[in-house]
């Protein structure tokens, strides 16, 4: 049996203290898992007194990228079947819609849409931030071009500012929305 590669892309909002569990659900269902973080996301994860980019690291058998490699440089992961971009802010959601890959996780889940790649997005905002015009239109834009975003009933519910409850988060949704 041939294993699908996914790569996991985090974005900085609280469930990225929690990719190991992403991670591990994703390897059960027969995925060898690739950690990609936006810029933001990797300074968290580097500041972590206890590893978290070696944990993940070590969980993965890949390097954690973040950023750009330079044209002279060879890719170091396997090319991806599917994305999965979890947990997805409100920053990134705009900025992907609208096209613009300033970063290595916008660069990735832009041209996956071009490439056809299943992508599943798990959004992470509360009430306030999910309010704003734009968050609505730029969801639109995205299922309209194909990705599946786990927003409402069944995925993500957006919180009230500050009450956020990380165990809540549905990551095993995002997982079964994988495609098989």
């Amino acid at each position: 049996m041939t294993t699908k590669t996914l790569y996991l892309i985090g974005c900085a909002a609280p469930p990225a203290a929690r990719l190991h569990v992403p991670i591990r659900a994703a390897q059960a269902a027969g995925w060898d898992v690739c950690a990609i973080l936006t810029p933001s996301a990797y300074r968290w994860a580097a500041e972590d007194t206890e590893g978290e980019i070696k944990a993940l690291e070590k969980l993965t058998g890949h390097p954690v990228r973040w950023q750009y490699k330079l044209p002279s440089q060879s890719d170091v992961l396997p090319s991806p079947d599917a994305l999965l971009v979890a947990p997805l802010t409100s920053n990134t959601l705009n900025k992907w819609a609208a096209g613009i890959s300033d970063t290595l996780a916008l660069g990735l889940i832009t041209e996956g849409i071009g490439l056809g790649l299943p992508i599943v997005a798990l959004p992470h905002w509360n009430e306030a931030q999910g309010g704003h015009p734009a968050v609505a239109r730029s969801v639109q834009e995205l299922r309209a071009a194909g990705v599946t975003i786990l927003l409402g009933e069944g995925g993500f519910v957006p919180h009230k500012a500050r009450q956020g409850d990380l165990d809540a988060y549905p990551w095993q949704a995002a997982i079964d929305a994988l495609p098989s």
